[in-house]
């Protein structure tokens, strides 16, 4: 057999389990992104931006090649 708790949690407890599940939900939901000073991209902070590569005026990836679609 499983364990099984001594005694029910009260609806206090519960109920702010509940609301810090939901504010983590809000709180992923925003995020926060800046502008590159390279390309103009937006980016999220203290990353290398993912189109041009560079992080504080470094470069530090190769950019991603855009593919062209042909028709």
């Amino acid at each position: 057999m499983g364990a099984v708790p001594k005694k029910k949690p009260s609806k206090t407890r519960a109920r702010k389990r509940h609301s810090a599940w939901e504010a983590s939900q809000i709180k992923a939901q925003s995020v926060q992104t800046v502008t590159c000073p390279k390309c103009g991209e937006q980016r999220l902070p203290h990353r290398a931006c993912p189109h041009c590569g560079y992080y504080k005026d470094t470069l530090v990836v190769e950019p991603k090649a855009t593919v062209k679609k042909v028709s």
